[in-house]
């Protein structure tokens, strides 16, 4: 219990820090972020530039005011108004993408890493077998091509030539959303394509970084033990050593759970995808300060609950870390 507090409390901290950060950066720009908003040709009144200012939380009190009123704004879930979806409030238009964010990004890093680990365990457990051998750097070649180039190869090939997969949106332009079959199907039907790249992107690493530790554990004497015992291969395999072997991986795990909001922008863009990547692409683009402040808060948030709730699983399969 000490370490999952003393993991807490240095998560809270990481996060103040980012959240102080986020109210910082738009103040340290050289001018401010209206008039680069606004450009030099605007004919707005002072007054108007000033309500904008103000709605951006850039007013004319002390430093330490603006920041104490930032910090209550944010723990209510409060980021302002999007400039560039005005007037619906940044928490409302995070809320619209992060769903298919964690569709998309959740479903492809929990494949990646079942079907990655499950490949390095056999391998490993068959080491100079066919899996062994030839899976594992075939995966790791593919993973050598940048995302990018997959993601549009395959909207190239698969999409526009052959035709076999939709290529952009979460979903049909003449379905209406509902909890039918039809909706969720289309659904599936167009993340199939983008979740098929991130994954054979990250297999390979999976793969490989499992069947090297699997190779460690093999060596241990509690491996010789079980097996002079009389145990049988799968209990061994999977009980005893893919157990200990699984440390590491979720460790990774957790981190590549928290970068999913952040590490899957060009994906997004290249599908037309509307999660995070896109919106905060869009926002960049459109100087939405609010939007990206909101999208970078979140996005930390996301990889600080990731890796808390790694620590919490690590202590479940590791008990020298609950006795630290």
């Amino acid at each position: 219990m000490r370490y999952i507090l003393r993991r807490l409390g240095f998560y809270l901290v990481a996060f103040w820090a980012a959240m102080t950060l986020d109210f910082f950066l738009p103040r340290l720009l050289p001018g401010d972020p209206v008039s680069t908003i606004l450009g030099a040709g605007n004919q707005l009144e002072p007054q108007q530039i000033q309500e904008l200012k103000e709605a951006m939380g850039l007013t004319d009190e002390p430093l330490i005011l603006q920041y104490f009123t930032y910090v209550t704004h944010v723990l209510r879930g409060d980021f302002g108004i999007s400039f560039s979806n005005y007037p619906v409030p940044v928490i409302n238009v995070i809320s619209s993408g992060l769903i298919w964010t964690l569709l998309l990004g959740v479903s492809a890093v929990v494949i990646s890493f079942v079907l990655g680990n499950f490949i390095g365990v056999v391998g490993s457990w068959r080491r100079g077998g066919v899996v062994d051998n030839f899976v594992p750097p075939l995966l790791v070649l593919i993973g050598a091509f940048p995302p990018f180039f997959l993601g549009l190869a395959a909207v190239y090939f698969l999409g526009y030539q052959l035709k076999w997969f939709p290529v952009n949106h979460a979903y049909g332009d003449t379905i209406i959303p509902a909890f039918d079959l039809t909706f969720f199907g289309s659904v599936v039907q167009h993340m199939l394509l983008p979740v098929s790249i991130m994954v054979l992107v990250t297999l390979g690493g999976w793969a490989l970084g499992m069947r090297n530790t699997m190779v460690a554990i093999l060596a241990e004497d509690y491996i010789t033990m079980a097996e002079a015992k009389g145990l049988t291969q799968n209990r061994i395999m999977f009980r005893y050593a893919a157990r200990n072997a699984m440390l590491p991986s979720v460790t990774a795990f957790g981190i590549a759970l928290g970068f999913v909001l952040s590490g899957q922008i060009l994906i997004e863009q290249i599908f037309a995808y509307p999660g995070l990547g896109y919106l905060l692409i869009s926002a960049v683009t459109k100087v939405d300060y609010p939007l990206m402040q909101g999208l970078f808060l979140m996005i930390t948030m996301a990889v600080l609950v990731a890796n808390f709730i790694v620590d919490i699983i690590y202590t479940r399969l590791d008990p020298r870390v609950r006795a630290g």
